[in-house]
């Protein structure tokens, strides 16, 4: 994190310093974790969202009480209690105003509010352009309990999946080795996304 992210504290406020880069990972396993590690060395106070669940089939509500919904956290979700601070990069999960606020995009966040948040884009065309993101209604169907999640259709992105910096050019890029599953492909994709080795940096705990 110290090589990607040097001095984040004082370098949050350069949308391009933040842009261009990132650390990749081949799984989600540890993506959360690590986020909310760079998200605490953020100056400044957090402020916690906390996202209003409730089942679609009103007669299986007593099954799937609405503290068993808060603790689902299933991919391509915001979390129940989504942790931001002014300077945290977040990408959207949904397609909000096509093709400016699309599924994928990243923001730096410049400001918190009680039902939106201000964010200034860092990919893509609009790159550079503050705008503003609304809580949404979203329903997840894939799961065995259908239910609608009232949230910032948003999640932490300083370290992300490998297959959502597939249009991204980064200065500096980590690889996160601790878990090994990168086929060859996923490989070299994580590296080709940095212009120079010199800017790529692997990290792993794993002694095999």
């Amino acid at each position: 994190m110290r090589h990607v992210f040097p001095d984040v504290s004082n370098n949050y406020k350069d949308y391009y310093w933040l842009y261009e880069r990132a650390i990749v990972a081949p799984k989600n396993e540890n993506v959360n974790k690590i986020n909310e590690i760079i998200r605490k060395k953020l100056p400044g106070n957090s402020i916690t969202y906390k996202s209003v669940d409730a089942g679609m089939d009103k007669e299986q509500a007593v099954y799937y009480p609405t503290e068993f919904l808060n603790s689902l956290n299933p991919p391509g979700m915001p979390p129940h209690m989504l942790n931001l601070k002014v300077g945290s990069s977040i990408m959207l999960l949904r397609n909000l105003y096509p093709p400016k606020l699309c599924n994928g995009t990243i923001f730096c966040v410049s400001k918190l509010m009680v039902n939106v948040i201000q964010a200034t884009i860092l990919t893509g065309n609009n790159k550079g352009e503050s705008v503003f993101i609304p809580q949404i209604p979203l329903i997840l169907s894939d799961m065995p309990v259908e239910f609608k999640r009232l949230q910032f259709p948003v999640r932490l992105v300083f370290i992300i999946m490998i297959n959502k910096t597939q249009d991204q050019s980064l200065k500096v890029t980590g690889i996160n080795l601790e878990t090994p599953c990168f086929s060859h492909g996923k490989l070299y994709g994580a590296c080709s996304r940095v212009g120079t080795p010199r800017n790529l940096y692997m990290c792993s705990t794993r002694r095999d």
